[in-house]
């Protein structure tokens, strides 16, 4: 057991997905994918990973990051199978690939699952080192409006083919080697931050 699952308090043998994001702030569509999860991966905890500072998003309309640590807390409270971690701010780490090496160099034997939503899988090829992460965790897709059509056609899914598995071998795939990966058709929910922040500003 290595420093950084045991401040998780994840037991030994314990599989793991992880969710990264800003989660400014963090919402049900965070738990309806966390849940997903759980139920397709067959994964023991879910582990959201609050970034201090996404690269790829302004920090204009950022909250603060003890501000979206104390949101996921609160919203994670619903579900005893979630941690959240600032895992990221203790590792002095900004880019998911660097974090997911650490990680893995760290509990090489706990089985970990990189999580996201079909936006991101669109616009993977912009991440630093995004082909690192999939060469380091396998990675769970999850359909998200309204991104998901056509995001099969996107440079990492076609880049990445050979890889991908059925979704019917969702419980195997915390066991693989990566590159593995699945794209999972569920059922969509429609909550963003994005429109939580909006509905915030018009109040």
């Amino acid at each position: 057991m290595s420093q950084v699952t045991n401040s998780w308090g994840i037991e030994p043998g314990a599989s793991v997905g992880i969710l990264g994001g800003s989660f400014n702030p963090a919402h049900e569509g965070h738990l309806h994918i966390s849940a997903l999860a759980r139920e397709r991966l067959r994964v023991d905890h879910i582990v959201w990973m609050v970034s201090p500072q996404n690269p790829l998003k302004s920090e204009d309309g950022m909250a603060a990051f003890s501000e979206r640590m104390a949101g996921a807390i609160r919203v994670a409270s619903a579900d005893p199978a979630i941690i959240v971690s600032d895992i990221e701010t203790k590792l002095g780490t900004r880019y998911s690939a660097d974090t997911l090496v650490a990680l893995k160099s760290a509990s090489p034997d706990t089985p970990l699952v990189w999580i996201m939503g079909a936006d991101n899988l669109a616009q993977i090829d912009r991440w630093e080192s995004w082909t690192t992460i999939f060469s380091t965790v396998p990675i769970a897709v999850f359909a998200r409006p309204p991104y998901s059509g056509g995001v099969m056609a996107c440079k990492a899914a076609e880049d990445f083919a050979e890889s991908q598995m059925s979704e019917s071998r969702g419980a195997e795939l915390a066991m693989q080697s990566p590159p593995a990966w699945i794209y999972f058709d569920t059922p969509l929910n429609s909550k963003s931050a994005t429109r939580i922040r909006a509905g915030r500003e018009a109040e």
